[in-house]
């Protein structure tokens, strides 16, 4: 179906913004992504004609503390990929400027090394104070990404926090940088990247204490591994669904541990060593993910994973649209005003509030013209 056989919010002037999308154009893309990121008019039905065409690009996330050479090791990895004739788009999470509230571009300055080339598209957004160290927007933009074609889509992070795990639910393989002074394995523990890396990188090996966190990454994944055991049948299912061919190949080695099936259909992490300012362990890292991805597929994680996905697009989507519909209209406005004096009084609670809320907003929250009642 072409981009302009659906009829679109916003005229002949989205159809043929999407008729350029699909002949590649990069500028085209940029407006798009411009208007997805900025929620504009139109915006969703220009994600809704895109949708049948995501799911081709391999997903991949990059976080880790402040400081861990995350953008460094994006750029390497971008050009490894690119020397493999793959095509990259990347997405790099920058900090809100105080000032215009858009991104300060740092990620983007310090990839100019691959920011010039045809195969290679950068965007940086903003948090916008969002707290899971991603814009709220960077799914929709990750899906603007796969939809105009490229085999890859990086999303790199600002740095993260106990708080700041959201990019394990935005794409297929999470990879961790962590560097000599991130501190010891406990404190990686406590900001929950043990939970969400399905590779680990210590980058700038060449710094005193790299082999020893290495070292302590890896007993805290032997730690975790023997304390994890399959208990339901959907993971027994993804066992089997693995050929032993694949299974052998998935137990091979890296450098700096273990990758693949642990025995129990699990992903073991690899702990992997690099210099990226230098380029040193980018066959190894793309290896990694490679395996990852295979793994992801043959184990049938990858189909789970990316339901997960589109289960969270769904909720989010309601969540927004909800809050839109009844934060700004008047009418709601002025019956919660109205109950603040049985709220202050104790005759009432607000989950009172809440309920009577939603049953008197049906017809606002499903979009009907109904009056709704006062």
């Amino acid at each position: 179906m072409s981009a302009t056989a659906r009829p679109l919010s916003g005229g002949a002037g989205i159809g043929r913004l999407l008729d350029d999308f699909a002949a590649r154009r990069a500028a085209a893309l940029a407006r798009v992504i411009s208007i997805v990121e900025n929620h504009r008019a139109g915006f969703d039905a220009v994600l809704g004609a895109l949708h049948g065409r995501t799911g081709r690009a391999r997903r991949i996330g990059i976080t880790g503390p402040p400081g861990a050479g995350k953008s460094t090791l994006t750029t390497q990895l971008v050009h490894h990929l690119r020397a493999q004739g793959l095509t990259v788009g990347v997405i790099a999470v920058d900090p809100t400027s105080p000032f215009t509230g858009g991104a300060l571009l740092g990620d983007r300055i310090r990839m100019e090394s691959v920011a010039l080339d045809p195969g290679v598209y950068i965007r940086s957004l903003a948090t916008r104070g969002a707290l899971g160290g991603l814009s709220a927007a960077t799914r929709e933009a990750s899906d603007v990404l796969d939809a105009y074609g490229f085999d890859r889509v990086i999303v790199e992070t600002v740095g993260v926090g106990q708080s700041e795990l959201d990019v394990a639910r935005t794409v297929d393989t999470c990879l961790v940088v962590l560097v000599p002074e991130s501190g010891d394995s406990i404190q990686t523990l406590k900001a929950g990247l043990m939970e969400i890396a399905d590779v680990f990188v210590i980058n700038k090996a060449d710094r005193p204490g790299a082999d020893r966190l290495r070292t302590e990454v890896q007993l805290m994944l032997k730690l975790r591994a023997r304390a994890a055991a399959p208990t339901d049948r959907a993971e027994a299912a993804a066992r089997s669904t693995m050929t032993s061919a694949r299974a052998h190949a998935l137990e091979g080695s890296h450098r700096g541990g273990p990758a693949g099936d642990d025995g129990h259909g699990h992903w073991t992490p690899p702990v992997l060593t690099a210099v990226a300012t230098e380029g040193k362990g980018m066959p190894e890292i793309a290896a990694a993910l490679d395996q990852h991805y295979e793994y992801l597929s043959s184990s049938g994680v990858l189909l789970e994973r990316r339901r997960a996905r589109l289960r969270e697009r769904v909720k989010d989507v309601v969540d927004q649209r909800v809050r839109a519909r009844l934060w700004t209209d008047a009418g709601t406005a002025q019956w919660v005003e109205g109950q603040l004096p049985a709220l202050e009084a104790g005759s009432i609670t607000p989950y009172d509030v809440a309920d009577a809320l939603l049953a008197r907003s049906a017809a606002l929250l499903t979009g009907r013209s109904d009056d709704v009642d006062s």
